[in-house]
């Protein structure tokens, strides 16, 4: 297997400016699609995820221009459902942006469609969409294990109506019904059963649908109310703006040593990451914040009790930034760890634990004692983006550290242990 060798980091200094958001680029990429008029999409992700967005799009016959580095991106708009493709097999990698969303949409076109994904999404359970589109007339047959990927869809019967959906595993199934369901021809009610988790990534959902003129409203974010007959229509320009998941790499490294600017994204920023910065800064460091960039320094760190059911990517910086905080970090109600890209609970555990870390767990939490000091480590990656970016701060515990199969960063954030390596001081 590849790897990669972190040099011991004794502090960072600099800027960086990030790719653009995954959420943002994804549903930009969808709501495009499916609107009227062209799109032209600024500062676009060019990853392993968008990337099979702009594949599945192109075998629905929608015309994507893109620049060669993504930086400038024309999508000509369907101006509605789209047409049954020739090729009604999907396979969207590890994306959950791409399959949850594509998922729904396909349900509201005629036609049979199957929808797969790697080894990695094979594991990840998408029984609670499967169930709210069967409710709403979709057919959906499990090819495999029952619940999850690969599935075939006999779609075209959607009108619309009320709808249950399970809140407590992932906001991409809600969000996967909200971004589909304004082209259905009658009104949806969905009711959300549980707590719902991710709530700001709702609210992306929400706001990005506004600009490309299609409205739904909710109640606490327990009732959506989602009126049909809809048409999206393009807004001409959009930009997305820097990836503040991305970001919570960057500021985690300021917090434990050094100081670090990352241009892309402000105060403003209509990403649910961006409250990391208020935990770190809880934790003490020192946050500068502007419209076009947010700077993070170092000062001593105490330990946190938290609950961060509202940004469970960024706690994984957290469980990292941990390490180098004075007394015992809790991080509470993560349940949805378990099914992401891996057992994530179980890797930041394991992998915690060989930097020198006490770890205990729960079904929902997170106990993390720091080290007196950092041990040098082999860090398996589960080939999971995140667990191999957020435990590569470890490398500021001054001890080499070496990360397994350091390409899966290429989901979302291609290059980014030489983005690192750029503001290291070694």
């Amino acid at each position: 297997m590849d790897s990669i060798t972190l040099k011991p980091i004794s502090a960072v200094k600099g800027e960086v400016t990030l790719p653009g958001s995954k959420s943002l680029s994804n549903r930009a990429l969808l709501l495009s699609a499916v609107g009227s008029g062209d799109t032209r999409l600024t500062n676009l992700l060019k990853s392993d995820d968008t990337s099979r967005m702009v594949d599945a799009l192109r075998q629905l016959q929608i015309n994507v221009e893109l620049s060669p580095d993504w930086a400038e991106c024309r999508v000509q708009g369907n101006g509605g459902l789209f047409e049954t493709p020739a090729n009604s097999r999907f396979n969207l990698g590890n994306a959950g942006t791409a399959i949850r969303p594509l998922t729904s949409m396909l349900a509201l076109v005629p036609g049979s469609f199957e929808v797969d994904g790697d080894k990695y999404m094979r594991e990840r359970p998408i029984n609670h969409l499967g169930d709210a589109l069967t409710a709403l007339g979709a057919t959906i047959q499990y090819m495999d294990k029952p619940g999850y990927p690969p599935l075939r869809i006999e779609g075209g019967k959607i009108l619309g109506g009320p709808v249950s959906i399970d809140g407590s595993i992932s906001s991409q199934f809600l969000t996967s019904l909200l971004m589909s369901l304004p082209l259905a021809r009658n009104d949806s009610q969905i009711e959300v059963v549980g707590d719902q988790v991710s709530k700001p990534y709702l609210d992306i959902t929400l706001h990005m649908m506004s600009l490309f003129g299609v409205q739904a409203t909710h109640l606490d974010y327990k009732t959506f109310n989602i009126p049909g007959g809809q048409r999206y229509s393009s807004p001409g320009t959009y930009m997305i703006e820097g990836d503040a998941s991305s970001a919570s790499y960057f500021f985690g490294a300021g917090a434990i040593s050094g100081k670090v600017r990352v241009n892309g994204i402000g105060k403003n920023s209509i990403q649910g990451d961006l409250a990391f910065i208020d935990v770190i800064e809880k934790m003490g460091a020192r946050v500068s914040r502007s419209d076009q960039w947010i700077e993070v320094e170092s000062a001593p760190l105490k330990g946190i009790d938290i609950d961060l059911n509202h940004i469970p990517d960024a706690a994984m910086t957290l469980a990292s930034v941990a390490l180098f905080a004075r007394g015992r970090t809790t991080i509470r109600n993560i349940y949805n760890w378990r099914v992401k890209e891996t057992d994530r609970m179980h890797a930041m555990a394991s992998e915690l634990r060989k930097l020198g870390a006490v770890i205990e767990t729960g079904s929902d939490y997170i106990v993390i004692d720091p080290p007196n000091k950092i041990l040098p480590a082999t860090i398996e990656t589960y080939g999971d983006h995140r667990v191999a970016m957020a435990l590569s701060l470890a490398a500021l515990g001054n001890e080499a550290i070496c990360i397994l199969d350091p390409d899966c960063t290429r989901k979302t954030f291609p290059g980014y242990f030489e983005v690192l390596n750029s503001i290291a001081e070694h």
